[in-house]
């Protein structure tokens, strides 16, 4: 059975910091992209960062690159997402995402309050 279970999101002050992770299974997660994406609320959802499988390679968007910080453990089969001075137009549901197969996890909320 495919998982991915998001956790660590909260309600922060602005400047603040939160780790978010992502805990899979039921699919091949080691040398495979995976991503952060977020949904604000009456907006897209937007990609946020991805890291490769092989080699560990980063992309950040524009308004992350800086402050959020993507990594991921491929024996525990774990995605983090390392996010610092955080801002009340960061507030979002925080998605997982297994690129190659498709897979979406549930979401956290990050809430920034000013």
């Amino acid at each position: 059975q495919v998982q991915l279970v998001e956790s660590g999101g909260a309600l922060v002050q602005a400047g603040g910091s939160l780790r978010l992770s992502c805990a899979t299974s039921g699919f091949d997660f080691g040398g495979f992209v995976m991503s952060w994406y977020r949904q604000a609320p009456g907006k897209d959802r937007e990609m946020v960062a991805l890291i490769n499988g092989v080699g560990g390679g980063t992309t950040y968007a524009g308004f992350a690159k800086g402050r959020f910080t993507i990594s991921r453990d491929d024996a525990k089969r774990t995605l983090q997402l390392q996010m610092n001075d955080l801002r009340p137009e960061d507030t979002a549901v925080y998605y997982c995402y297994a690129n190659q197969w498709g897979y979406w996890g549930r979401g956290t909320q990050v809430t920034v309050s000013t």
